[in-house]
């Protein structure tokens, strides 16, 4: 019995003697793989525990005009933060940041003793009054250096530029469009601390330098988009119109100098509503200042009216519906099915040509000319002009066209649709259908950017766009021109005249819905010269009292 209790005995021993072994070689072979194999990942760990990472804001990139004068830029400012485990004087903290930056104690007092790695008192503070808190030398407090977009012509083409928000991204416009290229890469400060966070005094400095953004060459020419904004707000204030809206384009190949939609806003100040109410809940501030931004001349569509004549007698002379020389007989209104539609003149223009009939710009010839095209060569020339697709402008927020279906237009619709009513296009899309027609007829994309360079100034890339597609034959174009040029010379759009140039031009009215309000909508399509032309615009009116022709 006893030489078995002691054999148990030595093998229970042996067990715990073993169990023991297994365990200490486990724990060794683990820390073995953790300090070789695993060294590298828990090495980064530990570093991370014990840096503090502060980013360093990165320039955005430029906005220039096509001369290089800068439209949108950069002011150097701080973001003013407190680091609570840093704090050594709170009262004394409290008393300095309140006075520089204009807020209230008790706003700061609660931020200052909040327990939090960081928390951010005011971004955007002006260099001055960053340098002053900096030259305080207060522990806890911290002043980052940091950007804040300036835009030095104020509300110019501000609703095509567009502006960025608190982070400095793009919200419209521009600015939203190329957001990678401006945006820059943002860097970084990386501090060590102790296992508190508080920062080791001449502890080592990491620092990664932000990469600024690129710069956009815009198409935009500054002293064009000064004089078409004065004309925007003249209009606006003369003819006591609701809104004005003008594109200056290059009808060559879609490069925009100018677009005003009056009135507009200010880009350093972009919340701030135009006469605003107090008494605006907050869900009615946001919809008028998301109406405010609204860039009309591409994200608003209306009845283009008489203005549209160019696209129906540009489709007519292409299918060989019409000749320049085919007679017409206008009566005041021409009767389509059981509807008396009404020409401008009342008393009707007699007997006329084509070319007088454009002149005149007369509504029962061009319902005729409708009619002798037909649903579906209507239909095909008005898809070759572009008409039902979007333009692809490089703005956001671009309006599709409202038109009919093919298969539900009778008579009377195309009737008025060939002479601009009952569908609705936005300006951009009818300015660049006119351009396509007058150019010698191939097809353009409008836009604003034209390329990129990098802050020092290096090429990156030219920027293309679609273009050259056939629209009309160069003869066709020819016609249109022509006949556009005697508009102003000997017709309807004699006030579009310049003495010295050759113009070409049409004009349109139309009625805001609902019908019979006494509102108008007066537009006009002009360019220069007729024989070359090396520009073309727009310019309309929302709200008008009295029709023009």
């Amino acid at each position: 019995m006893v030489v078995r209790h002691k054999t148990y005995q030595r093998r229970s021993q042996f067990l715990v003697f073993f169990v023991i072994t297994l365990i200490v070689a486990t724990m060794f072979a683990r820390l073995g793989y953790l300090m070789v194999f695993r060294a590298d990942y828990y090495g980064v760990r530990a570093k991370e525990l014990h840096e503090r990472e502060r980013k360093i804001k990165a320039e955005r990139g430029l906005i220039l005009d096509r001369n290089g004068k800068l439209l949108a830029g950069n002011q150097s400012v701080s973001t003013i933060s407190v680091i609570h485990s840093q704090i050594k004087e709170p009262e004394k903290i409290i008393e300095v940041l309140s006075r520089e930056l204009g807020i209230e104690e008790d706003t700061i007092r609660k931020k200052v003793e909040k327990v939090s790695l960081r928390e951010k008192i005011k971004s955007n503070v002006d260099k001055e009054t960053s340098d002053r808190i900096r030259n305080c030398k207060l522990a806890g407090v911290t002043v980052d250096e940091d950007y804040k977009r300036d835009y030095p012509y104020s509300s110019l083409a501000s609703k095509v530029i567009g502006f960025t928000g608190a982070d400095n991204q793009g919200i419209i416009g521009l600015e939203v469009t190329y957001e990678k290229y401006l945006k820059g890469i943002d860097g970084s400060i990386l501090t060590m601390t102790t296992a508190h966070g508080t920062e080791i005094e001449n502890g080592a400095e990491e620092r990664v330098e932000p990469v600024a953004g690129s710069t956009l060459i815009t198409s935009l020419d500054l002293t064009v988009m000064e004089y078409a904004d004065q004309v925007a707000n003249t209009l606006l204030e003369k003819k006591k119109a609701k809104s004005v809206e003008i594109i200056v384009m290059n009808p060559d190949n879609g490069e925009i100098y100018a677009m005003a939609n009056a009135p507009e806003f200010n880009l350093n100040q972009p919340y701030e509503l135009i006469g605003e109410d107090e008494s605006l809940s907050e869900k009615e501030k946001t919809n008028k200042r998301n109406a405010m931004w609204r860039n009309e001349c591409v994200s608003d569509t209306y009845e283009p009216g008489s203005t549209f004549k160019i696209l129906t007698a540009a489709a007519a002379l292409e299918m060989g519906a019409v000749k320049m020389t085919d007679t017409f007989h206008c009566p005041g209104y021409k009767m389509v099915e059981d509807r008396k539609i009404r020409c401008h003149k009342t008393t009707g223009h007699g007997s006329e040509t084509f070319l007088q009939g454009i002149m005149n710009s007369c509504n029962p010839v061009f319902m005729e000319v409708g009619a002798r095209l037909g649903v579906d060569n209507f239909f095909k020339e008005i898809q070759e002009f572009g008409v039902l697709a979007r333009t692809g402008i490089d703005v956001p927020g671009e309006a599709a066209a409202i038109m009919h279906k093919k298969e539900n237009v009778g008579a009377v619709e195309l009737a008025t649709m060939s002479f601009g009513q009952s569908f609705q296009l936005s300006p951009i899309r009818l300015l660049t259908c006119a351009a396509s027609i007058i150019n010698g007829g191939k097809s353009i994309t409008p836009h604003f950017g034209v390329s990129i360079k990098s802050s020092d100034g290096k090429n990156i890339r030219k920027l293309s766009y679609d273009s050259g597609n056939e629209v009309v034959s160069k003869k066709t174009s020819d016609l249109v021109r022509e006949a556009l040029g005697k508009v102003v010379s000997e017709g309807t759009g004699k006030n579009a005249g310049v003495e010295g140039y050759a113009v070409g031009a049409k004009t349109g009215t139309s009625q805001k819905l609902p019908r019979g309000n006494g509102k108008y909508i007066a537009s006009t399509i002009g360019f220069a010269p007729v024989e070359n032309p090396k520009v073309i615009a727009l310019v309309s009116r929302k709200g008008c009292i009295m029709a023009e022709r």
